[in-house]
């Protein structure tokens, strides 16, 4: 093999742009599905890299730019060779073919779309594969000429492969690049701008303020009941991800109206995402996932537009509100939950979107308590013992993830409103120490959030079975024989005084550490916690005197 590189390297050096053509066509023909490479040829593979990007820059047939391009996409799948494509003047050569090169115009008035996409997935490749070619892209500014073409998406000129790979790219730099984030958020306006493209792409039309219905479709469809067509769902993931990366800190901090107002208009797009349907239920999970990510990154303010439309014939409704969107959210939740994998990355979006939607709107944390927290029947099983949401969130709750762990914990305390007793209703108070321990609550109490002071409502068979739940655990124990019953009060004494210094042994052997709970709220060393009572029962006596 390593002879017949030599060969068509020696074919390219003669510069005969025939030759070159025939032995690059059948180089790439051979290896078009090779993805991993000889190491005892990778001085030949760097040399035919150099070779055919210098090639590149002369004045070539499409057929050959074709050829020459799809040589080096090839071998840009080896990140061992990457040098020669990582340069300033091979990702101006690569740039200027791919029509995004900055400050130069767009490409020809009838550009070639075949060599436009195959530059753009040799920019994708290297740049995927190269911190020094994503330096060098910051630096040539791409990031503007893809933003340029993005402008004129709609223009019918530029085919599916086109706008996709240019979306594609646009990700890759705003995934890996900081500062191309940045700059496409602020000095592009990149919210805006995708989100216009988004718009286009899904062929929407402005029903109210804050509703979108496909245009092309008739009022029977703007509820997204068909499925949206392959090429657009590819395109508009794309652009949910980048949307994503350049609103990463959002929701971190404060906007001003202006913003609001383009977010909630974005809110409103994404609504309709989330109540569509693509191609297939994995695609359409797809869809939905990078919906929720994004829709994450929202200021908390501009969720309201979730629960915008009007109710309709066949919508999930509570107290006069359109549930729809936050029902797609909890099964997409209910989903995840039983998949049981990767929970982190899975679950924890959509937890935390339900968790933080809950907290500023009444109605919406009403709905999910109605689903997740009915009224308490079930007093003979443990709370994480079952199929219902409610036991397979406190099943969380002792996760081994402490990320999963927080997340399950902090939605159900937000739907108990933040009171510790009713939290440990529905929880246990073993399942619900971890959260209350970090919050200073574990003497009881309540959160720091407002709401509302609606009752909790018991039900009969709680309140009847109430005074034999045991708070640990939850559910209701079978009472257990005394091991005392039959002692005398000396044996008593006896038995209590070994306890005691098993107790004692341990602690001086630091095998474990008795705790109390401090006046704060939160769990202390024993030692600590009766140091500060003596101190500040001196001091009160102090201050009598």
């Amino acid at each position: 093999m390593k002879t017949e590189l030599n060969a068509i390297i020696g074919t390219v050096q003669t510069g005969d742009q025939d030759a070159a053509l025939v032995a690059l066509q059948a180089f790439n023909k051979e290896k078009i599905q090779c993805f991993t490479f000889e190491a005892n040829e990778e001085e030949e593979r760097r040399r035919l890299g150099e070779l055919v990007v210098q090639f590149l820059e002369r004045d070539l047939q499409p057929s050959c730019q074709l050829a020459c391009l799809e040589t080096i996409r090839i071998l840009s799948r080896d990140k061992k060779c990457l040098e020669p494509f990582a340069t300033r003047g091979a990702m101006q050569t690569l740039a200027r073919h791919a029509g995004i090169e900055a400050g130069e115009g767009l490409a020809p008035e009838i550009p070639d779309l075949d060599v436009i996409v195959e530059a753009l997935k040799c920019l994708c490749n290297i740049v995927f594969n190269s911190p020094g070619a994503q330096e060098v892209g910051a630096e040539l500014r791409l990031i503007v000429g893809l933003t340029e073409r993005l402008k004129l998406y709609n223009d019918p000129l530029w085919t599916h492969e086109v706008r996709f790979f240019d979306l594609r790219l646009t990700f890759l730099f705003t995934a890996l690049r900081v500062d191309v984030r940045s700059q496409l958020a602020h000095e592009l306006r990149g919210v805006s701008l995708l989100s216009d493209v988004l718009e286009l792409t899904l062929g929407l039309r402005w029903l109210d303020s804050f509703e979108v219905g496909r245009a092309e479709d008739d009022d029977d469809d703007d509820d997204g009941s068909l499925p949206l067509p392959r090429q657009e769902t590819e395109r508009a993931m794309e652009i949910l991800k980048i949307l994503f990366n350049v609103t990463f800190d959002a929701s971190r901090r404060d906007v001003d109206e202006e913003e609001a107002a383009l977010y909630r208009h974005l809110g409103a797009i994404l609504r309709y995402c989330l109540m569509s349907k693509a191609d297939g239920e994995d695609r359409t999970e797809e869809l939905h996932s990078h919906t929720i990510n994004l829709l994450g990154n929202l200021p908390l303010m501009c969720l309201d537009v979730l629960l915008a439309p009007k109710v309709q014939q066949g919508s999930v409704e509570y107290m006069g509100v359109n549930m729809d969107a936050v029902n797609v959210l909890l099964d997409f939740m209910d989903r995840r939950l039983d998949r049981g994998h990767k929970l982190k990355e899975t679950l924890t979006p959509s937890l935390n979107l339900l968790t933080e939607s809950a907290r500023v709107h009444r109605e919406t944390r009403k709905f999910l308590r109605m689903k997740v927290l009915p009224p308490l029947r079930d007093v003979k099983n443990r709370p994480e013992v079952g199929s219902s949401l409610r036991n397979k969130l406190v099943r969380l709750m002792t996760h081994i993830d402490t990320d999963v762990k927080h997340c399950a914990a902090e939605f159900l305390f937000v739907l108990c409103k933040e009171s510790v007793s009713r939290f440990v209703k529905y929880t246990g108070y073993g399942n619900a120490a971890g959260l209350l321990a970090a919050r200073g609550l574990m003497a009881g109490g309540r959160g720091q959030g407002h709401y509302s002071e609606d009752e909790d409502t018991d039900t009969e068979e709680y309140r009847e079975a109430k005074p034999n739940i045991n708070p640990i655990t939850g559910r209701v124990e079978e009472k257990l024989p005394n091991p005392m019953e039959g002692m005398t009060e000396e044996q008593k004494e006896y038995e209590a005084m070994k306890l005691v210094n098993m107790f004692d042994k341990l602690s001086r052997e630091q095998v474990i550490q008795p705790m109390a709970v401090g006046p704060d709220g939160r769990l202390a060393a024993l030692e600590q916690v009766m140091h500060q009572e003596v101190h500040s029962s001196s001091g009160s006596d102090s201050e009598a005197d």
